[in-house]
C-alpha cells in the first residue's frame, strides 16, 4: 500500500474533484433524488456525514489509483484509463447498487442516479490522476 502514499497528492485531487462532482450531480438530480429515495425536505448538511463521504472518496481515489499502477501496458493509456473505472463500476458498484435497491423496494430512478454519480466520480478520478500522474512503488512497472 506504499502507492498511496507516494501519490497522496494526486489521490487527495482526485477525491476532492469526485466531491465536487457529487454535490453538482446530486444539485442536478435533488428533486427526482428526493422522491425515489422518500427523503422529505433537504437532507441534513451534517459535517460528519460530508468527513465520512470524503474519505470514501478518497479510498475509491486510491484503489482506482492502485488499479491504474497496475494496468497493462499493451493498450492505449487513455483507452485503459476510461475503462478500467468503467470496469471496476460495472463489475462491483453497479451490481452491488442493483441489489441493495432491489431489496430496498426502491425505484430505478434512484438506482440509475446513484449508480450515474459514482461511475462519474470514478471516470473523473482516473483522469484526473493520470493528469497529474502517478507514481507506482519501485519494481512495478506504470505506463
Amino acid at each position: 500500500m506504499i502507492y498511496i502514499w507516494l501519490n497522496a497528492v494526486p489521490i487527495l485531487i482526485a477525491a476532492g474533484l469526485g466531491f465536487a462532482f457529487g454535490a453538482v450531480w446530486y444539485q442536478g438530480f435533488a428533486t427526482s433524488w428526493r422522491r425515489a429515495a422518500a427523503v422529505e425536505g433537504t437532507p441534513s448538511a451534517d459535517p460528519r456525514i460530508l468527513i465520512v463521504t470524503f474519505a470514501a472518496e478518497a479510498w475509491l481515489a486510491a484503489i482506482l489509483a492502485g488499479a491504474l499502477i497496475l494496468m497493462p501496458d499493451q493498450a492505449p493509456l487513455w483507452v485503459m484509463t476510461t475503462m478500467t473505472p468503467l470496469i471496476i463500476w460495472g463489475g462491483f458498484v453497479l451490481p452491488t447498487t442493483l441489489v441493495n435497491h432491489r431489496f430496498q423496494g426502491r425505484p430505478w430512478r434512484l438506482t440509475i442516479i446513484d449508480g450515474g454519480h459514482w461511475l462519474g466520480v470514478m471516470v473523473i478520478q482516473a483522469i484526473t490522476m493520470q493528469l497529474i500522474g502517478l507514481s507506482a512503488p519501485p519494481g512495478q512497472g506504470y505506463p
